[in-house]
């Protein structure tokens, strides 16, 4: 009985989760650059459309890719100059992996979205 209870509430918390708005992009998780996202940023960002970062003091990605003016190019050049980083974050990438983050960042956008308070 009780493995049965469990199957109903794995499936009824799945059934629940918000899908995206007609139109909209999926949720970032099917973004093929989501482990090498997770795994360079992971520890301090929220790295896909909802949740809020391990890091209070890291803005979630979906917080960035929703930010007034952003492009490709500006978020391309703030993290190609390692000068703008946190000093706690003491990170460099490739230009390629630039490339990776920040196409992954931009599957973030929403038109409805609404910061997590």
């Amino acid at each position: 009985m009780k493995v049965f209870q469990l199957l109903v509430l794995v499936v009824g918390t799945a059934a629940c989760q918000p899908l995206p708005p007609a139109g909209q992009p999926g949720p970032a998780r099917n973004d093929p650059r989501l482990a090498f996202v997770q795994a360079s940023c992971g520890g301090c960002h929220a790295v896909e459309r909802l949740g809020l970062s391990p890091n209070p003091a890291a803005p979630p990605f979906a917080a960035i890719a929703n930010r007034e003016g952003l492009t490709a190019e500006t978020l391309s050049a703030w993290l190609t100059d390692a000068h703008n980083y946190p000093e706690e974050m003491e990170f460099y990438l490739e230009p390629p992996e630039v490339d990776e983050l920040v196409a992954h960042i931009l599957t973030l956008r929403d038109p409805n979205y609404r910061p997590a308070i």
